[in-house]
């Protein structure tokens, strides 16, 4: 099977500097036990992400967390983003974006490509979602895609998270 991508993390000056108003605890301290996405088993589609801390998301409140996770992918390639299905199933975690959408030029974003994620506990049962650090919240599955035969984009990304339409 062809590979599409490799995950690395944001420096750590980055994660420190991104992190700011969203980590409870020491962003320095928190960067060390940072883990990179892996697929659970040889037949998972899906890449897991991992809380980088101890999280509480009571229901209806959202938060934002930092994964200090960045991705370079082949050009031809998008990384989709989407809750644990176990999660989704528990809670109805949503993705306030509903499917975080990782083009391949983010990786050269003027945040370092750092992925975040804005989650929201929309439970329907009174359910607090309390997560260990280290727990895998996100799935990331690569997909390939294609262009129309009359695209002519030329563009360049200068931008984070959004700066595509300010073109």
């Amino acid at each position: 099977m062809e590979t599409a991508g490799r995950f690395e993390l944001v420096s750590e000056k980055e994660f420190i500097k991104d992190s700011q108003g969203l980590l409870k605890g020491n962003p320095s301290e928190i960067y060390q036990n940072l883990k990179l996405p892996r697929r659970a088993t040889a037949g998972s589609a899906g890449y897991d992400f991992f809380l980088p801390e101890e999280i509480e998301v009571k229901p209806g409140q959202t938060v934002t967390i930092p994964t200090g996770i960045r991705v370079k992918m082949r050009r031809d390639y998008v990384l989709l983003l989407m809750p644990r299905s176990s999660l989704g199933f528990r809670y109805r975690m949503q993705l306030n974006n509903t499917v975080g959408v990782i083009d391949s030029d983010y990786y050269h974003a003027d945040n370092e490509g750092h992925i975040f994620a804005r989650i929201t506990n929309d439970t329907n049962q009174d359910k607090t979602m309390s997560l260990s650090a280290g727990t895998a919240f996100l799935q990331g599955i690569f997909m390939r895609y294609g262009l129309a035969e009359d695209d002519d984009t030329v563009a360049e990304r200068t931008g984070g998270i959004g700066s595509t339409d300010r073109h």
